[in-house]
């Protein structure tokens, strides 16, 4: 279980480091961009996200992961004004959850909390928030790379390129280590 903890660890920096990535290639406009009225921005969906973030981490241990302080709604309403408003946000809403998941050990994940009412273990809690987060995350990478186009860098194994990266990585000795290392 402690190779779960830092392994998850891990995979919550790889997906803010795929929403990082997409923000730096991205103006505010091109954030802010919506295809209908109905539609969310990427920062809509970043908005979102930390929302989340803010009410499932804080406390998360001792409250209900569903804050009465949370206006859900709200965080689909496009309010960030600059760039650097929206990044400020986002570092605010990972603050919070690697606060509350890097003192946990191994003891801690049969743990009951509450997510509205629900009782989860601490390990199911973690991973529903982190397969909501990376289905978020695609969202803003899709849209980013769309808003790019042919100016889009890729964040993976470009296209086209898979044989060169598999041969790299064949060339090298069998090792033990997160996926992630490398990137």
């Amino acid at each position: 279980m402690e190779s779960y903890l830092s392994s998850i660890i891990k995979q919550f920096e790889y997906y803010k480091s795929l929403g990082d990535k997409t923000f730096n290639q991205l103006t505010f406009d091109a954030i802010s961009w919506q295809s209908s009225e109905d539609a969310n921005s990427i920062s809509i969906i970043a908005k979102h996200m930390v929302g989340n973030m803010l009410s499932r981490w804080t406390n998360f241990l001792t409250e209900d992961g569903e804050k009465s302080w949370r206006n859900r709604d709200d965080e689909f309403i496009a309010s960030y004004t600059s760039k650097e408003d929206l990044i400020a946000s986002w570092e605010s809403g990972w603050h919070c959850l690697f606060k509350a998941i890097k003192p946990l050990t191994s003891a801690d994940l049969e743990s009951i909390i509450y997510i509205r009412n629900e009782g989860h273990t601490i390990l199911e809690a973690i991973n529903r928030q982190l397969a909501h987060y990376s289905y978020h995350i695609g969202q803003i990478v899709f849209l980013g790379k769309l808003l790019k186009g042919n100016e889009w860098q890729s964040l993976s194994i470009p296209k086209g390129k898979s044989t060169t990266y598999n041969a790299n990585k064949f060339s090298q000795e069998k090792s033990r280590k997160h996926f992630t290392d490398d990137v």
